[in-house]
C-alpha cells in the first residue's frame, strides 16, 4: 500500500512539474502569482507556452518552491527533445519503472548527463542544488567547458577545479546565472522553479548563439591543436569540448561570440605545420548582432596575413632606418616602418615600442605580407650599416608565415688565446670549397671567409686544452646572404 502511494505522489509530482494538456494548459499561459515583473517572467511563460513546464490547477506556478532532481529531468529532457523510447535501466533502487521520472532520469543517464548517489539512489524527490542544475545544463546542452587552469572564478566558494566547480564556472562565463553574492555562489543552495525556469531559458540562449565546430566534420577523431590565443581574442573565445559529457578526448571546439567584429579561428588534427588541407582548417570569424542576439559565422580560407618578424639588433646601437628589398633586388621601400622590443616572441610589440629604461632594446619587429626572401638592411645611428636575409614561409595551419633571419656576418675570427698550446690543426678534404680558413702564424687565431652553405671540422690532434674536441666552421646562406660562425667544440660529459 504505501509503495502505491509513493507512485500516485511521484505521478502528482510529474503533473506538476510538467505542462497541462488540452485547453486548461492553454488556458493558463498567465500564473496569477508570476506578474510581468519578476526576473523569470518571461522564461516561466516562454517555456509554459512551448508546453515545457506547467502550473498548478488552481492558476498559480509557484515559482519560490524548490525543484527536485526528478522534475528537473524531466523538464530538461523533454527541452532537449531526449528520446524517451528506447530506455536502459540506470538502476537506481529508488526510480523503478513505475516512477513518474523513470523515463527521462533513463535517458539522461544514458547519455551521462546525471548521476546517482554513492549508495546507489537517484534521489528523484531531493530538492536541486545550484550546483546540481549547473552540471546538468551543461552536459545536456553541451556547453564550453571553461578550465580554471585559464579562466578564473570570482566565488570564494567556487575554487577548486573539480566536481561541480567548472560546469559553475562554465555557466558564469556564459552569463546563464550569477552568484549569490559578487564573490559566492552558494552550490549547495537548494534552486527554485521561477530560478530553474530562467536558467534553462537562458541556456537555450546562450546555446544558440555558439557555434560549435567538430572533428568528425573532418574525418578527424579529434583536435590535436587549435588557435585560443590570438590577437582577436576580445571578438569570440575558443573552448574546447570533449567527446563524453565527463571528459574524454578533445573532438570538438565552441567558438563564443563576445561582441561584433572580425577574427580568424584554425584547427589541426596534427601538432606541427602540414601543407596538407585535410589535415587542418582555416577561417575567418565574423560576429555580427542581429535581433539583438551575437551571431558567428565561419568563412573557410587558404589565406596568410601580414606577419611580424623579430630581427635581433642586440649591442649593435640604435636603430636609424630600415630598408626592403627583395632577394633579387627590387626595392620595397627605404623606409620600412619598425618597432623597438625586448622580447624575441614576434607577436609582440606589433603597434608599440618596448624599450628597457635606458632606452635599449633587443630585436626591431617588421612586418613582411607576401611569402618570399628579403633582404633587410638596418642603418644605425652610428652610420654603420648590416644587411639580413629574410625567408618568409607558408606554414599551414597558421595564419602567419614562419620566418628564418640570417644577419650577414661573411668572415668571422677566434683566438683561443695564448695560454694553450694547441699544436697543429687539420682541415678536412675539400673544406676550401665551404670557406677559406686560415691562422695567424704563431698563434692560436683563425679566421675564416665564408663561400657556400656547409660545415667544417677543424681537428686539433695534439692541443693541451681540457674538454676541447675541435673547432667547428659553420656557413650558412640566403641567396647573396652568407653567415659564418666558428666556435669551439667542447666536451660536456654528457
Amino acid at each position: 500500500m504505501r509503495k502505491k502511494l509513493l507512485m500516485i505522489i511521484g505521478a502528482l509530482l510529474l503533473l506538476c512539474s510538467l505542462p497541462l494538456s488540452g485547453t486548461f494548459a492553454t488556458s493558463t499561459k498567465h500564473f496569477s502569482d508570476v506578474p510581468p515583473s519578476k526576473h523569470f517572467a518571461e522564461a516561466v511563460y516562454d517555456l509554459a507556452e512551448r508546453n515545457i513546464i506547467g502550473g498548478y490547477p488552481d492558476g498559480t506556478f509557484k515559482p519560490g518552491n524548490s525543484i527536485t532532481r526528478g522534475q528537473a529531468a524531466a523538464i530538461i529532457a523533454k527541452l532537449i527533445k531526449l528520446d524517451t523510447s528506447k530506455l536502459k535501466d540506470p538502476g537506481f533502487k529508488d526510480v523503478p519503472k513505475a516512477n513518474g521520472y523513470y523515463k527521462a532520469i533513463a535517458a539522461m543517464a544514458e547519455k551521462s548527463i546525471i548521476s546517482g548517489y554513492g549508495d546507489g539512489r537517484f534521489g528523484p524527490n531531493d530538492p536541486i542544488t545550484r550546483a546540481q542544475m549547473a552540471s546538468i545544463l551543461v552536459k545536456a546542452f553541451d556547453l564550453p567547458r571553461y578550465n580554471f587552469n585559464s579562466y578564473k572564478s570570482p566565488f570564494e566558494d567556487v575554487h577548486r577545479g573539480v566536481g561541480h566547480d567548472p560546469n559553475i564556472l562554465t555557466i558564469y562565463r556564459l552569463g546563464i546565472t550569477t552568484g549569490t553574492s559578487p564573490d559566492r555562489f552558494s552550490p549547495n543552495t537548494s534552486i527554485t522553479r521561477g530560478q530553474a525556469a530562467k536558467m534553462m531559458k537562458a541556456t537555450e540562449e546562450a546555446k544558440s548563439q555558439i557555434v560549435t565546430v567538430k572533428a568528425s566534420d573532418f574525418g578527424w577523431d579529434q583536435f590535436k591543436m587549435y588557435d585560443s590565443n590570438h590577437k582577436d581574442t576580445g571578438i569570440y573565445q575558443a573552448v574546447e569540448g570533449k567527446n563524453k559529457p565527463t571528459g574524454g578526448v578533445t573532438d570538438r571546439i565552441h567558438l563564443v561570440p563576445l561582441k561584433e567584429g572580425d577574427g580568424t579561428f584554425k584547427a589541426a588534427l596534427v601538432y606541427s605545420g602540414n601543407p596538407d588541407k585535410k589535415f587542418y582548417r582555416k577561417y575567418y570569424v565574423h560576429v555580427k548582432e542581429v535581433n539583438g542576439k551575437l551571431k558567428l559565422k565561419l568563412e573557410r580560407t587558404e589565406d596568410f596575413l601580414p606577419s611580424p618578424v623579430a630581427i635581433g639588433v642586440e649591442n649593435k646601437g640604435p636603430v636609424q632606418n630600415i630598408s626592403l628589398s627583395t632577394m633579387d633586388g627590387k626595392k620595397i621601400t627605404d623606409n620600412m616602418k619598425f618597432t623597438k622590443c625586448l622580447s624575441f616572441s614576434p607577436s609582440d610589440c606589433v603597434d608599440n615600442d618596448e624599450t628597457d629604461s635606458e632606452g635599449k632594446y633587443r630585436n626591431v619587429h617588421i612586418v613582411i605580407d607576401q611569402p618570399g626572401r628579403y633582404i633587410a638592411t638596418i642603418r644605425f645611428e652610428d652610420g654603420k650599416e648590416v644587411r639580413y636575409g629574410l625567408e618568409a614561409v607558408s606554414s599551414a595551419p597558421s595564419f602567419k608565415f614562419s620566418f628564418k633571419v640570417l644577419e650577414e656576418r661573411p668572415n668571422a675570427s677566434l683566438d683561443l688565446g695564448a695560454n694553450y698550446d694547441i699544436g697543429k690543426h687539420i682541415l678536412p678534404k675539400g673544406s676550401e670549397q665551404i670557406a677559406e680558413i686560415t691562422r695567424d702564424e704563431g698563434t692560436n687565431m683563425f679566421h675564416v671567409v665564408g663561400k657556400k652553405a656547409g660545415a667544417v671540422e677543424i681537428k686539433l690532434p695534439d692541443h693541451k686544452k681540457l674538454d676541447l674536441m675541435g673547432l667547428h666552421v659553420r656557413v650558412q646562406e640566403m641567396g647573396p646572404i652568407i653567415q659564418v660562425e666558428i666556435y669551439e667544440l667542447m666536451d660536456t660529459h654528457m
